[in-house]
């Protein structure tokens, strides 16, 4: 299968400044891929050339099989754009906007009205629909700005903060909806967002982008193994360990470190793979063992430890 979005050196300048510098990614088809950074790394100007808006300055990229620097309107009528500051029509009703945003997306006139009521309904904007948006919540006119983006069923999602002002409820509406596009309909997502535990929650792949410059590439699981050479472990006794415990650990070849706070060894071991060795050997020495628990590195540890600059130039 062709992937969604492939990318080869691809950059942008505006003057002095690289605002995109020789990024490479890959982005198969039905996949949500999470696109990290701070204000001002690049993510607005990635979305931008992916989709034909600006020119690249350097490189080339692909979506959907199409040429960006070519095809950007037949991109355009392929993808679904949610920007971080989205443009509706305050003057209009929230089914006018639909109306208008569908008649542009080149949604056919006698599907339009069903396509309408649907969508409204989906994101629970029916009692509001003949309301101006000018009245709506910021929270409201998130919800429309998505519904429109994916009013003409786009196989491809580029959502910028898409959660952003919404209260506890309408996110997790849409954080759902995200899930089902891809999971259950094989749309593609590309996910720009400061949400690092929705990003962990959604993303198959994650690339963290900073100053222009892709820094890290893959799977949080991917990314977690190359950032820490070790993996931590809890394991718990209900009590201080014997000495014959801590003579084991002390001398491990396995265990790179290990401290005990109320009863609860922290231990740092060679990998993943040589947690049961490390176990067996302590029950062995007779220690009774209550409970143990990898720790999994969230994406918020990967996210900064990147940041901090221990992962120049990661990609899996």
């Amino acid at each position: 299968m062709e992937p969604m979005i492939v990318t080869e050196n691809l950059g942008r300048s505006f003057g002095d400044i690289e605002a995109v510098q020789r990024l490479n990614i890959e982005v198969p088809q039905g996949q949500v891929f999470g696109f990290l950074g701070p204000n001002g790394a690049g993510k607005t100007t990635t979305v931008r050339l992916l989709n034909g808006v600006l020119t690249p300055s350097a490189g080339k990229a692909w979506v959907a099989g199409r040429d960006i620097a070519t095809e950007g309107p037949t991109i355009r009528r392929l993808s679904g754009v949610l920007t971080e500051t989205p443009s509706l029509y305050d003057a209009l009703t929230a089914r006018e906007n639909l109306f208008f945003f569908g008649d542009l997306y080149g949604v056919s006139e006698a599907e339009l009205p069903q396509r309408v009521e649907q969508t409204l309904q989906e994101f629970e904007l029916e009692a509001r629909g003949d309301d101006r948006v000018a009245t709506f919540s910021k929270g409201m006119r998130q919800r429309l700005a998505i519904a429109r983006a994916l009013l003409h069923h786009p196989p491809l999602l580029f959502l910028d903060e898409p959660t952003s002002g919404l209260d506890p409820a309408a996110a997790r509406l849409v954080t759902g909806m995200i899930a089902r596009l891809s999971r259950q309909e094989g749309r593609t997502v590309f996910l720009c967002t400061h949400n690092l535990i929705e990003a962990q929650r959604l993303c198959d792949r994650v690339g963290v982008i900073d100053r222009g410059a892709l820094r890290a590439l893959g799977t949080p699981q991917e990314l977690a193994r190359q950032l820490w050479q070790s993996v931590s472990v809890s394991i718990d006794l209900r009590g201080a360990p014997p000495a014959s415990v801590v003579a084991l650990l002390d001398g491990h070849p396995l265990v790179h470190d290990h401290t005990e706070e109320n009863g609860v060894i922290q231990l740092e071991v060679e990998s993943e793979e040589a947690i049961p060795t490390v176990v067996a050997d302590l029950a062995a020495t007779g220690a009774r063992i209550y409970a143990v628990t990898p720790k999994e590195h969230t994406l918020e540890d990967i996210y900064f430890r990147v940041q901090a600059g221990d992962a120049e130039g990661m990609e899996s």
